[in-house]
């Protein structure tokens, strides 16, 4: 299997995909130890920033990520972190259907946002993994992914 590629997500689909992305990311940040009320406000906090108007910035890319068969297998969104650091990237969801992983779909959708990135500008891109997700963790490493920094905590209940 090697057709993974990415195509931009239909702009009726995205008002969907944004809610349940952001839904996944309250989880995931929930689950790492954050309180519902303060990953609700980071959900917000990047829809605000990133979707404004319910459309992603003109410089950030949502894709569909699709298999061999055209079948879309998940998703792929990146862009400049910010304007200050236009050339400072970031993954800032990629998602892979449970059906359809270890097939090495997320790295080369990975390595395809990468071309995209440079082809704009981008002279580095960076992305964030909760620490629960050690399968991500190890994608990473393999693609060159460098840790760059740490949180740790103690939960005192």
């Amino acid at each position: 299997m090697t057709g993974t590629r990415l195509v931009p997500m239909p702009a009726e689909r995205v008002p969907a995909w944004l809610d349940r992305t952001m839904t996944e990311y309250v989880a995931s940040r929930m689950r790492s130890g954050e309180s519902r009320t303060r990953a609700e406000a980071n959900a917000q906090g990047s829809r605000d920033r990133w979707f404004p108007g319910g459309a992603p910035l003109p410089d950030h890319f949502v894709w569909d990520v699709l298999d061999d068969d055209d079948a879309v297998v998940g998703y792929l969104w990146i862009g400049p972190f910010s304007a200050e650091a236009a050339t400072e990237w970031w993954v800032f969801d990629v998602e892979i259907d449970a059906a359809h992983r270890r097939n090495g779909h997320a790295r080369r959708a990975l390595e395809a946002g990468q071309r995209v990135a440079r082809e704009h500008g981008a002279t580095s891109i960076g992305l964030n993994v909760f620490g629960y997700n050690t399968g991500a963790q190890d994608l990473y490493e393999q693609l060159g992914y460098r840790v760059t920094s740490t949180q740790m905590q103690l939960p005192l209940t």
